[in-house]
């Protein structure tokens, strides 16, 4: 699955210049252009990296970047703030509210997307790596691939990426919502009974005979890969 960056700017030509940039080289890219609107973007779903302009309409970079470190599931998603302040002041600000980076611009688009790059190598080396293995479950995001206990196992597209997208944060229980955001996209509009049946499609696919079911159901709340099917299945096989 893609990284997927959030891009807040209301300069239109840039938001537009970074979303052609970023996905180019293989980024998701969302653009919002006020605060406030990426406000309800985030509180949707998550984001591996944001792109945040300091001055914005609505609510300003700045406080939404104050505001993403006290709460919420993209509590400890990495920001990387755009601006045209470039004083020493202005910087330690940035940096001391939150924000894991400061580009002032105008700025390289080559020397921002090596910035996003070190970051995510940092904060998230799953997403830059070819291959995902939890427990006995090897993912290849290069052949789009699956094996189990070196058995390949054939997925559809949309089972791939629901279990690329699981497997990338064991433990972590996704509403059903959070799924459809992520695995379908913010602009794709499923039925939320849609998420039950690609999971019941990926358990049959990935679970032969007495193999454990790597994916928990939380009642009421949705679904995760279980964080502790790695340890177990190492157990099994010692």
């Amino acid at each position: 699955m893609q990284p997927t960056i959030l891009v807040v700017e209301d300069e239109a030509p840039l938001a537009e210049l970074l979303k052609y940039n970023l996905e180019a080289l293989g980024y998701a890219v969302e653009t919002a252009v006020r605060g406030d609107e990426a406000e309800t973007r985030l509180a949707e779903r998550s984001f591996d990296l944001i792109l945040l302009d300091w001055m914005l309409p609505g609510v300003s970079g700045i406080e939404l970047c104050r505001q993403l470190r006290q709460r919420g599931h993209n509590q400890a998603t990495p920001v990387i703030m755009l601006t045209a302040r470039g004083e020493e002041a202005e910087r330690v600000r940035g940096l001391t509210t939150g924000a894991d980076d400061y580009v002032v611009k105008p700025f390289s688009i080559p020397e921002l997307t090596a910035r996003i790059q070190a970051i995510l190598r940092r904060t998230s080396p799953e997403l830059l790596s070819t291959t995902l293995v939890v427990g006995d479950i090897e993912l290849d995001r290069e052949t789009h691939r699956v094996r189990r206990q070196k058995q390949e196992i054939h997925l559809g597209p949309t089972e791939f990426r629901l279990l690329e997208f699981l497997m990338r944060t064991p433990g972590r229980v996704f509403s059903r919502e959070q799924l459809l955001n992520g695995v379908w996209g913010h602009d794709v509009y499923v039925d939320d009974r849609t998420v039950d049946v690609h999971i019941g499609r990926l358990r049959k696919a990935i679970n032969r005979g007495r193999m454990r079911d790597p994916i928990r159901t939380v009642r009421g709340a949705g679904y995760a890969f279980d964080d502790r099917f790695s340890e177990n299945s190492a157990r099994r096989s010692a």
